[in-house]
């Protein structure tokens, strides 16, 4: 499983995204299934709207309808490390998608991350790792 973030899923979902070949390419030498975080679909769902429109988010919904990506949702107990996240890199900032897709990461114990935000080659996991990050 690999965890990816809203870029990916709006260069995979519209082809006229200048990231589009490269997200393909990398697709192909991850491990199935993706996982992502409601707060980063929801994001991907807006950015694609802009371009791809309905079509494009269609193709989101049929990725998670085929299984090939997978949505975790936060839960009570992550309140206080999502907000200790965002106080920690507001200089970047972080936002609420990236900080539940490292938490995320932390409960699932993922390591990898498709996304094409630098931001996450900064953050750091609980344990002080920092993710790989693809591609």
């Amino acid at each position: 499983m690999t965890l990816c973030d809203a870029g990916p899923l709006v260069a995979l979902a519209d082809r006229d995204e200048p990231t589009h070949a490269a997200c393909a390419a990398a697709l192909a030498h991850l491990s199935a299934p993706l996982l992502t975080t409601w707060a980063a679909f929801t994001e991907a769902m807006y950015l694609v709207g802009d371009g791809a429109e309905w079509t494009g988010q269609d193709a989101l919904w049929a990725l998670v309808e085929r299984g090939d990506l997978q949505i975790a949702a936060p839960v009570a107990e992550d309140v206080r490390r999502l907000r200790d996240l965002m106080a920690k890199y507001r200089d970047l900032p972080m936002d609420l998608a990236d900080a539940t897709l490292i938490v995320a990461a932390e409960k699932h114990r993922l390591r990898r991350i498709f996304t094409l935000d630098g931001h996450f080659r900064v953050y750091q996991l609980s344990d002080g790792a920092h993710l790989d990050v693809v591609p």
